[in-house]
């Protein structure tokens, strides 16, 4: 990114601008914030193409039918103004390196790399054709690179700018050496142009060469409609799909649709966790540091940017780092389905636990680097994708020596919560509320200001949620880099104490009471459960929850497309998180503790038996006793597809997610044992409730045991001056974090 000129605008709308990204054949692209935080590149028509009435006619078009484009891997259109004097539209920002950038830093991806890309590109495609439009330059720098999955920019801008006038003058609009024959001779090239460019860009991708060679732009067109290209570097595998793209005749190329199904037949999110080299996950990392850290400069007169008013529906603009908007968090819903909005996974593999009713996402870095600071946000998917695999286990069964040890600030921690790993921050759940750096061990924030710290850390869309501290009813949201408040709503002033129970890239979901003034006395006041729109702030929808719901004790989880959740009143509930509508709910004789797990299409809890239901039906369609009174203790932690479970005095169970098999068993008849897991590579790692437990690792396909670290006997460190209490623990890259009451620890993860 460049800074901006003298004769650059400071402001287009009510977006200020923030530098230059670039230019191209229809104007200018700049990257600016709205006043509400919401970052964008915005794009500048050209003023020639902007006097020009026809074009104006077809920008209008084309940007209406671009703003029904919302696929998963796609950068939506959130703005534009078709009537200015010089039209403009702003794309949502997406904190992601440029395909062309990542192969010139890091060389070819690898094969399955290059499987996942291709997966995304190709759904991209389907959701850009089924709105009518054709991208028609599909190329390297057209692709941004998120750690969650690619995502295309651009689309259907090409086909606006050049229409029937340019292409009726002989000029070709695309770049040499990735538009397809028909449009290399001038001809209007249709969505199997698209196909063909895909398959250009998965063979640069895999071999870090263009097919058709290099050269002058019509050495590159000859060579695209009569050549031949060069796959010989591209895996083996990958050489018949990418070659039935590069077929010269439109009709013999396959659809997106076909070449999705062919690369990832369970949808591209069955492919995209980890799907980057621990390389490419720091250079984004990076990059989206680097955006954060922005603020409005100095204009080339020297003259900064005067903050414009609030767009409506957005409150004043806050001086601290806010939440960007992306295509990056989102994990995706278990069907595949991703909203326009998600988050930005930077760690290579998430871990997933819960403890006491709270959940913990954390990111696990990959090339043997310690995390780097990531100011994106955690995916909360209960799923998890595949954690790291370069950990190890020691051979000798003993445990590491901890790499550091600190007395925690707050004097008043929530014991039982785990911390919650954000890029290089540990942040621990308290009055204060802290944050340490996760290598060193030091202290980096620490904020009072925050209410109803319950058992949860709700994070979605980079913020952590929380009842305002203000007896108003509002709802806040801080950022996890800087414990600054960075966003808040006062819910239209219909919602009363409003706790957060869960969140995904684009809603918080929350429990809450509303005054009913029409109602009996002894009725007033009811409970409903709401979702709030992250990006408007503005209350989506709120639904009543049924008689004998139970009170405020809510465990809950989402996958972008559900909201499951339970409560203390033995009821687990099912809504689509579109409108809140109610799927099911069901008595499971269990209580709010015992937080559901989704996979796939299972909700699956524990109790007295560990127990799958149909996500969509509720049918119950496994179960696993747990052998003992005692049942499977909260919380149940899942995995790669596998869900861990304990039973105190009895053991530790391994249960595949989808069919309820038993994968392992391992009997522990201390009472102190592991009730709460994270896995992290080829070990599952437990930690104990109890003062005298500790962390247990377990070898996580057979369930042997490895290591227990119950003190700081081994670690050659001070002696401990606290540790009274429960232990929790949390994966972070190559570390395991761990708090101890007042204690905080981080082991290696060995």
């Amino acid at each position: 990114m460049q800074p901006l000129e003298p004769e650059d605008p400071q402001s287009l709308g009510a977006y200020r601008l923030l530098g230059r990204l670039g230019a191209g054949g229809m104007g200018r692209v700049y990257l600016a914030r709205s006043p509400g935080g919401r970052t964008v590149a915005v794009k500048v028509v050209r003023p020639e193409l902007a006097e020009d009435a026809q074009f104006r006619a077809r920008f209008r078009h084309e940007v209406e039918i671009a703003r029904a484009v919302s696929g998963a891997y796609t950068a939506p259109v959130v703005d534009a103004d078709t009537e200015g004097r010089l039209p403009w539209l702003a794309t949502a920002y997406v904190l992601g390196p440029p395909l062309d950038e990542v192969i010139e830093q890091h060389g070819p991806l690898p094969e399955a790399s290059v499987r996942a890309l291709g997966a995304g590109l190709a759904e991209a495609l389907v959701v850009i054709h089924g709105a009518g439009l054709v991208h028609r330059d599909l190329k390297p720098s057209n692709v941004l690179l998120a750690a969650d999955g690619p995502r295309v920019i651009d689309f259907g801008i090409a086909r606006a700018v050049d229409g029937d006038r340019m292409t009726s003058t002989g000029v070709v609009v695309g770049s040499p050496g990735f538009i397809p024959p028909e449009q290399a001779v001038g001809e209007v090239a249709g969505p199997a142009g698209d196909v063909f460019s895909l398959g250009v860009v998965l063979a640069y991708a895999a071999t870090g060469r263009q097919p058709f060679g290099i050269g002058t732009a019509a050495s590159l067109l000859y060579q695209v409609v009569h050549g031949t290209p060069n796959l010989t570097e591209v895996p083996a595998s990958l050489r018949p799909l990418v070659l039935a793209c590069l077929q010269k005749d439109p009709a013999q190329r396959p659809t997106p649709q076909q070449i999705s199904e062919a690369l990832a037949p369970e949808g591209a999110a069955s492919v995209l966790h980890n799907w980057l080299p621990g390389p490419v996950s720091s250079t984004i990392a990076q990059h989206a540091s680097r955006i954060l850290d922005l603020d409005t400069p100095a204009h080339g007169t020297g003259a900064a940017t005067v903050p414009q008013p609030p767009m409506p529906g957005e409150a004043p603009t806050p001086r601290t780092p806010t939440t960007l908007d992306r295509t990056a968090l989102e994990p995706a819903a278990a069907s595949g389905a991703r909203s326009r909005r998600g988050f930005l996974a930077l760690g290579a593999g998430i871990a997933v636990a819960a403890a006491g009713g709270g959940a913990v996402w954390a990111y696990s870095g990959k090339g043997g680097k310690d995390p780097v600071v990531d100011p994106t946000g955690l995916v909360t998917n209960s799923k998890g994708p595949t954690p790291d695999p370069v950990f190890t286990t020691p051979a000798n069964g003993m445990s590491p020596k901890a790499l550091w040890r600190k007395q925690a600030l707050s004097l008043s921690l929530q014991y039982g919560v785990p911390a919650m790993a954000y890029g290089n921050l540990m942040i621990i759940c308290g009055n204060p509320l802290i944050a340490h750096d996760i290598s060193t061990g030091e202290l980096k924030w620490s904020t009072p200001e925050v209410a109803d710290l319950s058992r949860e850390l709700v994070i979605g869309h980079d913020l952590l949620f929380f009842r305002s501290p203000e007896a108003n009813g509002d709802f806040v949201g801080i950022s996890p880099v800087t414990g600054k408040e960075v966003w808040r709503s006062n819910l239209g002033g219909r919602l009363t104490d409003p706790k957060p129970i869960a969140a995904d890239d684009k809603h918080v979901y929350l429990i809450a009471t509303i005054q009913d003034p029409n109602a009996t006395e002894t009725s007033k006041t009811r409970t409903v459960v709401a979702a709030v729109d992250i990006g408007t702030r503005k209350m989506l929808w709120q639904q009543e929850r049924d008689p004998g719901a139970g009170d405020w004790d809510v465990s809950a989880t989402t996958d972008g497309s559900y909201l499951v959740y339970a409560d203390n009143n033995y009821n687990v509930t099912v809504r689509e998180v579109a409108h809140g509508n109610q799927v099911w709910t069901k008595k499971v004789g269990e209580n709010a503790a015992y937080r559901p797990v989704l996979h796939g299409d299972k909700v699956v809890i524990g109790g007295k038996s560990m127990r799958g239901y149909d996500l969509k039906s509720g049918a119950e369609r496994w179960s696993v006793p747990a052998q003992h009174k005692n049942g499977f203790s909260s919380p149940l932690s899942s995995a790669d597809g596998v869900v861990y479970g304990a039973v105190v005095l009895k053991g530790v169970w391994a249960v595949d997610a989808k069919s309820g098999n038993v994968l392992w068993q391992r009997e522990l008849t201390d009472g102190t044992g592991p009730l709460q897991f994270v896995r992290a590579g080829d070990s599952v790692y437990g930690v104990s409730y109890f003062q005298e437990g500790g962390i247990f690792a377990f070898d996580a396909k057979s369930g042997a045991p490895r290591w227990i670290y119950r003190n700081s006997a081994n670690d050659g460190l001070s002696e401990d001056k606290g540790g009274a209490g429960v232990w929790t623990l949390t994966a972070a890259g190559k570390r395991l974090l761990v708090v101890h009451g007042d204690l905080l620890y981080a082991l290696p993860a060995v």
